[in-house]
């Protein structure tokens, strides 16, 4: 086969650590942009996203060269550095270490 072909659907879900609920409704739409961004950058094209004051819920598709994990780790790298530098969130704010994945078929992509 010449060319590579994938269907990569994937839900990430990360936490503030302690599970704080300090994202502020305010700062909710320019948070979810820039992640939505690094994504983009990352090379995986987000569907939805939904930023809760406690957690953020991200459903994008894959290209096969990225990593699950290494997505996670650089959007939350990123978006750490940029809540901070912006001052949305207490200065000490920090993405627990963990992080939930779950896979979609294409079928699944509309429902979810």
């Amino acid at each position: 086969m010449a060319n590579t072909f994938s269907q990569l659907f994937v839900q990430v879900i990360f936490a503030v650590k302690h599970r704080q609920n300090i994202i502020l409704e305010k700062h909710r739409d320019e948070i979810e942009k820039f992640i939505c961004g690094i994504s983009n950058q990352l090379g995986a094209k987000p569907y939805a996203i939904y930023c809760n004051p406690d957690h953020i819920h991200l459903f994008v598709s894959m290209k096969p060269s990225l990593s699950v994990s290494n997505l996670v780790k650089e959007v939350k790298r990123v978006s750490t550095n940029f809540i901070k530098e912006k001052r949305l969130c207490h200065p000490s704010f920090s993405w627990q270490v963990g992080y939930s994945c779950f896979s979609y078929s294409l079928s699944q992509v509309p429902s979810v």
